[in-house]
């Protein structure tokens, strides 16, 4: 775990990932609120392509929780089957669609609080939804954000949790919007766990990492 680095530090980072990419989003397809919720549901220990694939053409005749309701059970566990973990998934995705439908008038909630109160639904889920769909500067921290966190010295802590608040704490907030994926891409394409590609890094010169690749 590298040390906290300083604040001038942390926002030549930022000004580098901006310049290289000033409007980053997700790479999980949707078409609106819910659709994006179920689809972040179903990446948990899964693959952003992975999700896609299956939900092409679930998509196509499933955008509100009422008609996810009418698919049912079985029609959603088929289209989701080659997505890890898919079974318990069918089960949380259509328990979640039921209470929407029937709490909120189909309308997915905006407030992380509500948001976690739903089937399948965690911290880093809800992060996601309210960060992509509403914009609010949440952080949803994944292996890749907990990883470059701790590498870099950009947001170092043991736990998720830690690294959340870090991020909170330490990166301008000018950068806060977008700060999610900024770090989800760097560690997703360049910052990789085995082999990094630090010789082709734009702020290799900032990050203390001792081996790099380079």
């Amino acid at each position: 775990m590298a040390k906290q680095l300083d604040y001038h530090t942390i926002r030549e980072i930022f000004l580098r990932f901006q310049a290289a990419d000033p409007e980053p989003e997700g790479e999980l397809d949707h078409v609106n609120a819910y659709t994006l919720l179920v689809a972040v549901a179903l990446s948990a220990q899964a693959t952003d392509a992975g999700v896609n694939k299956a939900t092409r053409s679930l998509f196509k005749i499933v955008d509100t929780p009422e008609k996810m309701v009418e698919l049912g059970l079985e029609g959603l566990t088929e289209h989701i089957k080659t997505i890890g973990l898919f079974r318990q998934k069918a089960k949380n995705v259509m328990k979640m669609s039921q209470i929407l439908v029937e709490e909120y008038g189909g309308e997915v909630p905006s407030s992380r609080a509500a948001l976690q109160g739903l089937p399948g639904v965690g911290r880093k889920t809800a992060n996601v939804v309210l960060n992509m769909w509403w914009r609010q500067p949440a952080q949803a921290v994944d292996t890749h954000i907990f990883r470059v966190g701790n590498r870099t010295g950009i947001a170092p802590g043991k736990t998720v949790d830690v690294v959340e608040r870090a991020i909170e704490d330490h990166i301008p907030a000018d950068f806060q919007l977008h700060a999610h994926h900024w770090l989800i891409l760097h560690g997703r394409y360049h910052c990789k766990a085995r082999k990094p590609l630090c010789r082709t890094c734009i702020i290799r010169d900032l990050c203390p990492f001792e081996e790099k690749t380079i």
